[in-house]
């Protein structure tokens, strides 16, 4: 892929990822900007998670996503072998020195990734945003000046340079550097529509360490069709690290949807570990207990398994398309079990045990009329 822009440049204790914040009765779409006067590339060492979409209209959410490192051989006796690491075996990217993935043509990039946007027919997008992220300290150290910028290409197009327009989330704790940007590529994914987006240059280190080396990218976008369901659609984000505080709870209210409704809630996290138990997303209508959502890729106690995966199984239109991306969780699952009963409120937390995880984003799009 030619590209004229040159080359731009956990384990441990008991936590979980909250998100703080109301749903309020909607109007209009709205997308949250940069806090006033922020420079783009700032960084904090903990953004809180805050809303940033949200439509009541017949439409929905989808997402492209892609790891950007993988492994390239053990580095412990213990280990199983790459090829079988990425095809789906229970290993943590601790176990081998990692290296970039790189699926372009292009000398100037030293990782890229792809996957596929795939939009109803028809379907006019209405908010478009790219998340990425990763360990910037393993047997390398990437310096974080290069946190906020990445480039993207669209469906048969060359390379864009992204910059973060919001604040950059980083941090070093437990052995691993961290961060997480974004960016809104509305008017690009608008007019490009449907197909296979490229990212590369996600500054993420290679090598080996305790720590492990992850990070990857999320593409979520927000559409709009009138054949399709009136639904809520929300966009959280912010950067946290799994904490020791025991918990927090989204709280989504006046949010009316009927018995029976259906549903689907996505997240993005790093360096979740792939059968180290203990991890969880729970939803409750606030009447009972919190239903633990789960499917044939995500384990309830182990949903931070790095996977990429859809309801039922692994996302479809990935290159390459590994099961395991060894520290990568972006996944979509079913919450039709949540919703049963309706209601006007709905209550997520995703929790890890073990993991010294970062939660980085989440989306939420139910039926409001059955």
């Amino acid at each position: 892929m030619r590209n004229s822009l040159g080359l731009l440049l956990r384990r441990g204790m008991v936590g979980a990822f909250s998100l703080a914040s109301l749903w309020a009765p909607v109007g209009p779409a709205a997308a949250a900007p940069a806090p006033p006067g922020t420079p783009a590339a700032a960084e904090a060492q903990s953004l809180p998670f805050t809303q940033r979409y949200r439509a009541l209209r017949h439409g929905g959410i989808v997402r492209a996503a892609n790891s950007s490192i993988t492994c390239r051989g053990p580095v412990v006796r213990t280990a199983v072998s790459c090829p079988a690491a990425r095809a789906g075996r229970a290993v943590a990217n601790d176990a081998f020195d990692m290296f970039y993935i790189d699926v372009d043509s292009d000398p100037n990039t030293y990782n890229s990734s792809r996957a596929e946007v795939r939009l109803p027919a028809g379907a006019r997008v209405s908010y478009a945003r790219l998340y990425w992220g990763g360990n910037l300290r393993v047997g390398e150290q990437k310096p974080p000046k290069d946190n906020g910028r990445v480039l993207i290409a669209e469906p048969g197009g060359q390379y864009q340079e992204v910059l973060a327009d919001t604040l950059v989330g980083h941090r070093a704790a437990r052995g691993a550097d961290a961060f997480q940007a974004s960016a809104d590529v509305t008017p690009l994914v608008r007019s490009s529509g449907a197909g296979a987006y490229t990212v590369a240059q996600v500054n993420v280190a290679m090598g080996h360490s305790a720590a492990g080396a992850w990070g990857g990218w999320t593409l979520m976008v927000a559409y709009e069709k009138k054949s399709e369901p009136l639904r809520h659609l929300a966009i959280w984000d912010g950067f946290d690290p799994l904490g020791r505080d025991g918990g927090r709870t989204v709280r989504m209210r006046g949010v009316k949807f009927p018995e029976g409704a259906a549903g689907r809630v996505g997240f993005v996290a790093y360096n979740g570990d792939r059968g180290r138990t203990g991890d969880s997303l729970t939803v409750s209508d606030g009447r009972g207990r919190a239903v633990p959502l789960t499917d044939g890729a995500n384990p309830r106690d182990d949903v931070l398994n790095s996977t990429i995966s859809e309801p039922g199984g692994t996302a479809p239109g990935r290159t390459p398309a590994y099961p395991n991306t060894l520290g990568y969780d972006s996944d979509v699952l079913d919450l039709r079990e949540g919703l049963r009963r309706g209601g006007d409120r709905l209550d997520f937390r995703l929790a890890s045990r073990w993991d010294a995880a970062w939660a980085g984003a989440l989306f939420v799009a139910v039926d409001a009329k059955r």
